[in-house]
């Protein structure tokens, strides 16, 4: 088992890949990104995740919010990772799916206060340090915004695609387009657009309501070129079960929100299998004048 102190990057090891090598393990690395917090990003990666694992795809996530780790609870998730020897890292299972988060190597309650050098270092060394087995798609939780850990992943490591998840809430949208913008500068396909809270069911008398508003990705879709995915409800099952670990995909695999899940997953799928672009490998923005380390 690693030494949490000795394997985080307050050590300045500096053992970084070069730029653009193939994750190994890993057929497809998808980015599940927001332009910011509170819009179900991280939930919708967990379920996404097991949309996908429910086809006979072999799945893992990689909680890349390094500030806020939330995968290992969503996944009921405790404990440190196995290192057999002593440097590379086996991913924890949860619902099977194969994971690897900063949150395994920290206290739950323990804030992370790194600058960006830092932050880049320990997203680099838990994707390859990482053991992944045989994935055919890597889900990466982005943290909100368009940071280093952003430039990060779309400089350094093989995307295949971005996939943005927002509210239809204009300003939620606001934000998601900047981070649907900065993909496209950086030369990462964006494979489609969840938008999530998208109507509210009252589950006493089944009156439905679009709290935050509607058809707000769709336009924001049509406006950039690529595809809704599909819109997901506010539902109180889908934030109890991320709460206490056990996703809503898992509890409730053959239900009407399960339904919605898989139907994103398949056509994530089916936009990957068709994509020319998507899987190539190297990202080279388009703009690198306004791209800094």
């Amino acid at each position: 088992m690693p030494n949490p102190v000795s394997y985080l990057p307050e050590q300045k090891q500096k053992r970084q890949p070069p730029e653009h090598k193939a994750v190994p393990g890993v057929k497809h690395l998808i980015a599940i990104a927001s332009g910011k917090g509170g819009v179900g990003k991280s939930t919708t990666t967990t379920n996404l995740a097991l949309a996908l694992a429910s086809t006979g795809a072999r799945v893992g996530i990689l909680d890349a919010d390094l500030y806020g780790p939330s995968q290992p609870r969503m996944l009921g998730l405790k404990g440190m990772p196995d290192s057999p020897d002593g440097k590379i890292l086996e991913p924890m299972i949860g619902h099977g799916i194969q994971t690897m988060s900063i949150g395994f190597l920290v206290d739950e309650e323990a804030p992370i206060i790194w600058r960006g050098p830092m932050i880049t270092q320990a997203l680099t060394r838990l994707m390859y340090e990482t053991r992944w087995d045989n994935l055919d798609y890597l889900l990466v939780d982005m943290p909100p915004g368009t940071g280093d850990i952003h430039l990060t992943m779309a400089q350094r490591m093989p995307v295949s695609g971005a996939v943005i998840v927002t509210t239809p809430q204009d300003i939620a949208l606001l934000d998601a387009r900047k981070g649907l913008r900065m993909f496209e500068k950086v030369n990462v396909p964006v494979l489609g657009i969840i938008e999530n809270m998208s109507i509210h069911i009252c589950s006493d008398c089944g009156h439905q309501e679009h709290i935050f508003g509607h058809g707000g990705a769709q336009r924001m879709a049509t406006e950039a070129g690529t595809v809704l995915l599909g819109e997901l409800p506010l539902d109180l099952r889908i934030r109890t079960g991320s709460d206490i670990g056990e996703p809503i995909m898992a509890a409730e695999p053959g239900g009407q929100i399960a339904t919605a899940y898989k139907t994103i997953a398949s056509q994530l799928t089916q936009i990957l299998a068709e994509s020319p672009s998507a899987g190539r490998g190297v990202n080279e923005p388009t703009l690198p004048a306004i791209v800094m380390d």
